[in-house]
């Protein structure tokens, strides 16, 4: 059997390298069991083929990681299938008590006062306006109970109800050719998806929980549920929904998170 090793990288400190690369990682990756695995795993062997960049200039370490992320979403999306449904259980399945998780605390639960919420619509749509909580609940409805898949390693089964996005979208004469959806919440989180996800039949924007109005440790008033994307590609307490052909970013993808975030 023939073992091909990696190339000796003239003029580099290889443990220097992989030293310096790793805290760059783990800089921008916030939470802490993302960042130890990729730490973990991050070598000089993968390095050394990102780009064919120096790998002794810190800026070229960063930019790698980057386009690395950028291929990663390309991928994801060139492999996703809209028509493809995620897996659906009993409520005997679900999990009690559904788990809190968001980059603050339980005791740092926004609060959203529903006679004064409005949900402002903008971007590349027909219907530019303010939506009430009403008049999203006079919509149809659906429910789902699907797993929740953290980045952080661990899962849970909900119950989800509310108005398919897709539906919502083309009530609002949104241009479904453009590229992305972005979303504004009242905790001051942000994030953003590819169309593709958006218009999936199983991406609700929900207004319940488990047969009850949705509580604002689950993202009162409106959250996004997507069985087909990570957590925290899931915004609560929604206040803006905009179309855009400019990639909006999010609040950990521009930390280092995968943009496409498929679960």
């Amino acid at each position: 059997m023939k073992i091909f090793r990696r190339p000796t990288l003239a003029g580099v400190d290889s443990d220097a390298a992989l030293t310096e690369a790793r805290r760059l990682l783990g800089r921008h990756i916030a939470q802490p069991a993302r960042r130890a695995f990729l730490q973990r795993t991050l070598t000089l062997g993968g390095l050394s083929m990102l780009t064919g960049c120096s790998i002794s200039d810190n800026a070229g370490v960063e930019a790698a990681l980057g386009r690395i992320s950028q291929f990663n979403d390309r991928v994801q999306g060139w492999i996703f299938d809209p028509n493809q449904l995620a897996p659906t259980y009993p409520e005997s399945m679900i999990t009690r008590p559904f788990p809190f998780n968001a980059y603050y605390g339980e005791d740092e639960i926004r609060q959203v006062d529903e006679a004064s919420w409005r949900l402002d619509v903008t971007g590349l749509v027909a219907d530019k306006r303010q939506w009430t909580l009403a008049e999203l609940r006079a919509m149809p409805q659906h429910d789902q109970v699907t797993r929740h898949i953290c980045v952080e390693g661990w899962s849970a089964i909900g119950k989800w109800g509310g108005v398919r996005f897709a539906d919502f979208l083309a009530r609002v004469g949104a241009d479904t050719s453009a590229r992305f959806v972005g979303f504004q919440c009242a905790d001051d989180y942000h994030t953003s998806i590819d169309m593709p996800t958006a218009l999936h039949p199983q991406t609700l924007l929900t207004l319940t929980y488990d047969g009850a109005p949705l509580p604002p440790r689950y993202g009162f008033p409106v959250k996004l549920r997507m069985p087909t994307k990570l957590g925290y590609k899931n915004p609560k307490h929604i206040q803006a929904i905009f179309v855009t052909n400019t990639n909006p970013g999010g609040y950990w993808e521009d930390q280092g998170y995968n943009w496409f975030g498929g679960s």
